[in-house]
């Protein structure tokens, strides 16, 4: 009889096999739909102002609605009563906090100040941007890259509060006590306690209480089986489909200035590059040390490296104007984001495979958004 292959020796193709086309060639889609964007934005010059006047207060509707439906089916497949027992361990929590409230806004400040001195309003906006931290496409990367869901979706409501309360203190401390200490320019940012939770309320909020209320009505009913293995794949596909229209608005919206202004997109994505690689990498390699276990350990790198583009906008329109430096650095934040945190979510499955007791099942690419 021969011996069975071990882990290791499972053959990469035999993984992907087990994906649908969608799931397999995600980058692919991620490209085209970035591409498409780009192209929608500059073929039909009012596109931008069409989508930018379809919202309520500063919510971008279309964005909203692809936010909504990219989170939905991800917080639907979370089993809420184990969120309270996934942040019970203080080693993660406090990581996670350190991370996203201590670290992610400093180490931000700094390259602001290194890459963009002479660029203010670009600068501001970056800062903006790194005190904002991620509450929706985070679940996407942290599902992909196999990470707990029940951890992310509690580590994302921990943050969540922490923003409506925190985000215009920090805005205050980095735009202007910090850089007075440090005899820089200031800036000054008034932000609404309402404007920061009512962003928060429609993108976690609505989908969270949909995903709860969807598990809670139906799981009773129809049982956990038909729960997990009948109704989470039909809606799974929605999440993929959701994050593709979301990113082809974004690109659509800004791709006028993106095309017009290369060089300030290129300014600002290299220091948006090493923030999010610092973020990811140092979280990562702290939980290992403590011994974290990797689905946790995803989790809280996911969750440290994302940032919520969404509320920065919002922010950098409302106090800056929509034609600001700042909404530009904003805008530009979520086209750097999305095809960075996409190649971590494969180092993390990597590193997952180098430094943990390999999965065959899942070691090798991402778990699929919707169950084949």
């Amino acid at each position: 009889m021969s011996a069975a292959p071990s882990p290791a020796a499972v053959e990469p193709d035999h993984v992907a096999a087990k994906l649908s086309t969608l799931d397999r060639f995600l980058p692919v889609w991620i490209g085209l739909a970035m591409a498409s964007g780009l192209l929608l934005g500059r073929l039909i010059p009012s596109l931008n102002d069409t989508l930018d006047a379809i919202k309520i207060g500063t919510v971008s509707l279309p964005i909203a609605i692809g936010l909504l439906a990219m989170m939905y089916p991800v917080l639907a497949k979370v089993r809420f009563g184990s969120i309270g027992a996934e942040l019970a361990d203080r080693r993660t929590l406090g990581l996670s906090l350190t991370m996203n409230w201590l670290i992610g806004p400093l180490l931000m400040f700094t390259l602001a100040w290194t890459f963009l001195r002479d660029l203010p309003e670009l600068r501001t906006g970056l800062i903006i941007v790194g005190l904002a931290r991620c509450i929706a496409m985070v679940l996407i990367w942290n599902d992909l890259a196999c990470g707990s869901r029940e951890l992310a979706a509690g580590l994302v409501a921990v943050n969540s509060v922490f923003q409506i309360v925190m985000y215009s203190v920090l805005g205050w401390f980095y735009l202007t006590v910090l850089p007075g200490w440090l005899g820089l320019d200031t800036a000054d940012l008034h932000v609404a306690i309402w404007d920061i939770a009512k962003s928060v309320l429609v993108f976690l909020g609505i989908p969270l209480a949909a995903g709860y209320l969807t598990r809670r009505i139906f799981e009773p009913r129809k049982g956990t089986d038909w729960y997990e293995h009948r109704f989470i794949p039909r809606i799974g596909p929605v999440a993929l489909y959701g994050l593709l229209f979301t990113i082809v608005v974004l690109f659509a919206l800004q791709g006028d200035q993106i095309t017009n202004n290369p060089l300030d997109v290129l300014r600002v994505a290299v220091p948006l590059l090493i923030y999010f690689a610092v973020m990811w990498t140092v979280s990562f390699v702290t939980a290992y040390r403590l011994h974290i276990p990797y689905e946790r350990n995803a989790s809280v790198a996911f969750t440290a490296a994302g940032n919520n583009f969404e509320l920065a906008i919002a922010v950098a329109i409302g106090v800056f104007g929509v034609t600001s430096g700042q909404a530009l650095a904003g805008t530009i934040g979520p086209l750097i984001e999305v095809p960075a945190l996409l190649a971590l979510v494969y180092v993390s499955l990597w590193a997952k495979r180098r430094y943990y007791s390999p999965d065959p099942d899942t070691a090798t690419i991402p778990q699929p958004i919707h169950p084949t």
